[in-house]
């Protein structure tokens, strides 16, 4: 029971970062392009860091320990690779202006299509957290010494995701509690997708399963941070404010890590 509640409160604190983003684009009257494009450097560094350098390495690990030296390699490379396939997937079905890391640059006269926008991209965070919340769960059942840090890097990838919701939104009804409230809906779709996830597939959860699930989460954390998090992260500053936040945080993950040592 204690390992579902600490779980369940990761998962949960992770989804909530969502809030947190939309609080702090609303605390400002014009979103900082620069900042925003530090921070989503950051959130990039920090979930190509731990997904490779910590979560790839358990998943093999323990697949290795299952599978044998050669069928756990497999095993893991196959997870990581059907991870990136499933965050892809999702991808396309989302309608391109309703992506989740795609902001709007409302300033060429195009209001009228922001609530749209804004609604559309809730929408789309929503499912896109299902996944990720399940990753979250997983991790502090199988791996509590990881998963405070997945569940850091998930939430940092989830602030500017809470921005991409209230802004459009908030600049087309000018209401700063519909704006809030709509992101931090989206944001709740994390704990939910991971407990529900957690009970649909609790009676087939084996450690060959985890392993396998450990290097899918890696997958999909990678394609976002290279598909999305630093593509965006480069139009809304200059390229180099892109790659500052991206070794910023590699160091603070690997850092935080050391500390767990």
């Amino acid at each position: 029971m204690n390992e579902l509640l600490f779980a369940s409160a990761l998962t949960l604190f992770a989804g909530l970062a969502t809030g947190l983003g939309s609080f702090l684009a609303l605390m400002t009257k014009r979103t900082d392009a620069k900042f925003l494009s530090i921070s989503l450097g950051f959130s990039a560094g920090v979930m190509i860091y731990v997904s490779m350098i910590e979560i790839f390495v358990k998943a093999q690990r323990a697949l290795v320990a299952e599978l044998g030296e050669r069928g756990g390699a497999w095993a893991t490379v196959g997870g990581f690779f059907a991870g990136v396939a499933l965050i892809a997937v999702i991808d396309r079905l989302v309608p391109a202006p309703a992506n989740p890391h795609e902001f709007p640059h409302d300033d060429d006269g195009r209001s009228r299509r922001l609530m749209r926008m804004g609604t559309l991209t809730a929408l789309a965070i929503a499912l896109h957290n299902f996944p990720e919340g399940f990753a979250t769960f997983v991790s502090a059942l199988q791996e509590p010494s990881i998963a405070i840090p997945v569940a850091v890097a998930i939430a940092l990838h989830n602030i500017p995701e809470g921005i991409s919701v209230s802004v459009p939104i908030y600049h087309a009804t000018g209401n700063r509690r519909k704006a809030f409230t709509w992101s931090f809906l989206s944001g709740l779709a994390e704990p939910v997708g991971g407990i529900l996830g957690y009970l649909l597939l609790r009676p087939f959860l084996t450690d060959t399963l985890f392993g396998v699930v450990f290097a899918g989460v890696a997958g999909i954390m990678v394609f976002v941070s290279l598909d999305k998090l630093l593509p965006t992260a480069r139009e809304y500053g200059e390229h180099h404010l892109s790659i500052y936040g991206l070794v910023a945080g590699m160091a603070v993950m690997a850092l935080s890590l050391l500390l767990f040592v």
